[in-house]
């Protein structure tokens, strides 16, 4: 079943840590099947408060994901983006009806 990771930016703190972590992060993709679907474009909250930024990806399965996230590669990029910005991080389950 098709998986999603999404990561809502809600506030920058650091932009140098941001930049770092967007140097590191395209080694993690290289492994694990993620397709970026949306990544920081034009958006229109409709409900709850404004955030500066969304992120999705996609992934094969819920397991290819979290394999991911939790993957030496990735670790290593995000300690950079949670001490540039207050994110949420949101895996994901899809819907296959």
């Amino acid at each position: 079943m098709t998986a999603y990771a999404l990561f809502i930016r809600e506030e920058t703190i650091d932009q140098s840590e941001l930049d770092l972590y967007a140097s590191l992060v395209p080694a993690s993709l290289n492994t694990h099947s993620p397709k970026i679907l949306a990544a920081y474009g034009e958006q229109e909250v409709v409900e709850g408060p404004p955030c500066e930024g969304v992120v999705l990806v996609e992934f094969p399965t819920l397991e290819l994901a979290s394999a991911w996230y939790h993957s030496p590669e990735y670790q290593n990029a995000v300690q950079h983006r949670l001490k540039g910005a207050r994110y949420r991080g949101i895996l994901l389950a899809g819907s296959d009806n």
